[in-house]
């Protein structure tokens, strides 16, 4: 039961890195980062196209990158990616408060949730910032700011941090933030003395997407199965996923594998629902470019269900063209009718998919 307690608080650790953002490029009270500010969005800022590698000691998810997703108003969207999982955070930031106010585990798909909520927002750091500021949160655990103007080493140099407390049933966690640089360290202790977790920021990578193997599927008429192709795809903070992975897709494959996104075709919406469903709207150029017999017409279609299903983790695909059921003079899809994903007959990866 303490295993699994530090286990928990160890991936709660790595979570707590949100406030990551880029290095302030003015001089300040110490070797890095900005003075010692009276405001909280200092040191919640937005960090867009960066790569934030946290080194970590003592625990498997105590090392960890983060990416900014999606930023817009007072809203930032943090992927956290650990050696074992993948997690999304929305931040809601402000002068006086910086909360977590949407959180979801197990997110290896891009998909904006900066509109989201999920229960009471959790607060992360709010003013006064001054030493003894402490608030309830709505667990068992109690924060307070225990230090201002901490002198905290990293291996990117000292700055000068306010140090936060959370006091929880397994222990506790030190988390240590710099104006004009976020979140910088963070040291977990447990109640029970099995050792400390650390994570300390050891880089600040400008100018890095977050990249993502993709695996994209297409119809091979002649073995009459389908195919695929691994890709490596970037995003960029902001960056529309519908638009990236159009463009991905519209790649002229390795023969004989065909094409399934024609030159004309978009995507007009793509998403995953919370009913576990995968929701993709083509335009209308999907069909009318397509040129394909019934036989390829159903590959290019299941292609389309395991690309998008898969990325998404999902089984079910809703495709539509321009808001309708698709309907060809091959195939017709009924209202609400959806496709499956279904990756039992496929062909041999060795022959096309080398080299991708």
């Amino acid at each position: 039961m303490k295993k699994q307690g530090i286990a928990i608080c160890a991936i709660a650790l790595a979570l707590m890195l949100c406030a990551c953002a880029s290095v302030a490029k003015e001089p300040g009270a110490g070797k890095h980062g900005a003075p010692i500010s009276e405001r909280v969005s200092d040191y919640f800022p937005v960090h867009n196209n960066t790569r934030l590698v946290y080194q970590g000691e003592g625990n498997e998810f105590a090392s960890y990158e983060v990416y900014t997703d999606f930023a817009k108003d007072n809203r930032q969207q943090k992927r956290i990616v650990t050696g074992g999982t993948t997690s999304v955070r929305v931040l809601e930031v402000s002068d006086n408060q910086a909360a977590v106010v949407f959180s979801q585990g197990e997110v290896y798909w891009r998909q904006n949730m900066l509109n989201q909520t999920s229960g009471s927002p959790e607060v992360l750091l709010r003013v006064p910032l001054e030493a003894g500021n402490a608030w309830l949160l709505g667990d068992p655990r109690t924060r307070s700011i225990t230090a201002v103007g901490l002198k905290v080493e990293t291996p990117l140099g000292v700055y000068d941090a306010i140090e936060v407390v959370t006091q929880g049933p397994y222990g506790s966690t030190a988390d240590y933030y710099a104006a004009g640089v976020g979140l910088i360290k963070s040291v977990y202790t447990p109640s029970e003395g099995e050792g400390t977790v650390t994570s300390t920021l050891a880089a600040i990578e400008e100018g890095v997407p977050l990249v993502q193997t993709i695996r994209f599927y297409y119809p091979d008429a002649t073995e009459g199965k389908l195919g695929y192709v691994d890709r490596k795809v970037s995003f960029y903070t902001n960056d529309s996923t519908r638009e990236v992975l159009t463009k991905a897709y519209k790649q002229q494959p390795p023969e004989p594998l065909g094409a399934v996104f024609s030159p004309g075709t978009n995507i007009n919406s793509l998403y995953l629902n919370q009913d576990g469903m995968v929701y993709i709207d083509l335009n209308r150029a999907f069909q009318k470019e397509m040129n394909a017999g019934a036989a390829v017409e159903s590959m290019i279609l299941q292609s389309v269900a395991n690309t998008f299903g898969r990325y998404y983790g999902a089984t079910r695909v809703l495709l539509t063209v321009d808001g309708k059921p698709y309907e060809s003079g091959h195939i017709s899809l009924r209202p609400g009718e959806y496709l499956t994903v279904d990756e039992a007959d496929i062909g041999d990866a060795a022959s096309w998919n080398a080299g991708e």
